[in-house]
């Protein structure tokens, strides 16, 4: 078998192993931050930070949300992480955005973060912010979730079902995931470009 067939017959059957009661409780959390007239803050780093300012243009431009991450102003993000460090660089940038109980903070990541492993400690140091001033947490994670998993108000959890592709299904699943948001019809409010023109045309 090839490695692109086997990669797509992994994907088909990680999705289909992927709880989708937790893809709706993730909705359900954002639509109360939306109600409540909170701000998401998203973050993720690598790939995932890409992941990260999709999913913050998706939210806004699709589901009302006003949405934000550190990973789109460049110049702050490396200042921080140059001045201060990187443990540091997520939480004093959501301090100075004022982080408070109505907001919540979304994470992309591969492992969740581990403090005692020195993985991902920004994520964990962000989460632990968003605890004690009573944000929601919210993710999308693989392997076990990490910490993230363990504090999370909703969480998706990419299942792992093969060890040796985890960082990849995971960072796939995160777009999957999160068009899956966005696109619900209990969050969405706008349709994207191609779906509206396809409802405007007859027949």
């Amino acid at each position: 078998m090839s490695h692109g067939r086997r990669f797509m017959d992994l994907i088909a059957r990680t999705a289909n192993a992927l709880d989708a009661d937790a893809v709706e409780a993730v909705v359900q959390r954002l639509a109360a931050v939306r109600e409540s007239g909170g701000r998401v803050f998203v973050i993720g780093v690598g790939g995932s930070a890409a992941a990260a300012s999709h999913l913050v243009n998706d939210l806004r431009k699709l589901a009302g949300l006003e949405a934000y991450t550190p990973v789109d102003n460049v110049s702050e993000l490396t200042a921080r992480i140059n001045d201060d460090g990187w443990e540091s660089c997520f939480v004093e940038w959501l301090k100075g955005s004022r982080l408070n109980s109505r907001d919540a903070v979304f994470v992309y990541s591969v492992g969740g973060g581990n403090l005692e492993r020195n993985i991902s400690p920004n994520i964990v140091r962000a989460l632990q912010l968003a605890k004690e001033v009573g944000a929601a947490v919210m993710g999308v994670v693989g392997r076990d979730g990490g910490y993230t998993a363990r504090v999370a108000d909703a969480c998706v959890i990419v299942p792992v079902l093969d060890a040796s592709l985890v960082t990849p299904v995971t960072e796939a699943f995160h777009m999957v995931v999160g068009h899956a948001l966005v696109s619900h019809p209990d969050l969405q409010t706008a349709s994207a470009k191609w779906e509206s023109t396809t409802e405007a045309q007859p027949g």
